[in-house]
């Protein structure tokens, strides 16, 4: 049986990004749809998408919603070499 090959993110309709804390804190991997990037604003879009998301998360967990520092694009993954 041939060994499945994940597909990358890109292809798949979504954008995985990295985000920094105020707290120090960090969050791998947070998918954000390609439709609402590019253009002009770059990934701006993509931290109000994930501010958001944060925000209803807070409310619904009764803490308070953490400042973004920083966001940056998650790395993809380098291919395996077939054995």
């Amino acid at each position: 049986m041939a060994k499945r090959i994940k597909s990358l993110p890109q292809e798949r309709g979504s954008v995985l990004f990295d985000i920094v804390y105020t707290d120090g804190s960090r969050a791998s991997n947070r998918r954000v749809p390609v439709e609402i990037l590019g253009g002009l604003d770059g990934d701006a879009p993509a931290q109000q998408l994930i501010a958001e998301q944060d925000q209803a998360i807070a409310q619904k967990s009764g803490r308070p919603a953490r400042e973004i520092l920083s966001l940056t694009r998650s790395p993809l993954p380098s291919p395996k070499p077939a054995t």
